[in-house]
């Protein structure tokens, strides 16, 4: 990826981040995910008082371009307020594994946009639940 395609795609996840709901964290966080067509899928975190219930950007997005039948990842960028960007949880980094294991995550912390922290899924999570590949 470019630096202009990275920071685009941070971009998107910082706008994404204004429709979070989080009336109980307050922690809001945003994605976007570039599929290889060149669509990009936004999401936000969605909570509920049955927090088992709560739904991360990550798998919001990742959701939403599954369900529109893309199948195919460059990158995902996830962006909070939290210094060095949010990192994704474990129930993401299983999906991703499962679904965009050659995908870049780009993470950064909306307090500086231009500082994007980059890692492979595959780091994250080297032994990923299943065989999938």
């Amino acid at each position: 990826m470019t630096p202009e395609q990275c920071q685009m795609l941070v971009a998107a996840a910082a706008g994404a981040r204004r429709f979070a709901r989080a009336p109980y964290s307050k922690f809001r966080v945003g994605a976007a995910l570039l599929a290889r067509s060149g669509k990009v899928y936004a999401g936000a975190n969605i909570e509920s008082a049955s927090y088992g219930l709560t739904c991360c950007a990550e798998r919001v997005a990742l959701f939403k371009a599954l369900s529109e039948g893309e199948t195919a990842f460059v990158a995902i960028a996830v962006v909070a307020r939290l210094r060095g960007g949010p990192m994704p949880c474990g129930a993401c980094r299983q999906l991703l594994a499962e679904y965009a294991p050659d995908a870049l995550l780009l993470v950064a912390d909306t307090k500086a946009l231009k500082n994007v922290r980059k890692f492979t899924i595959s780091a994250l999570l080297p032994e990923p639940f299943g065989k999938f590949r």
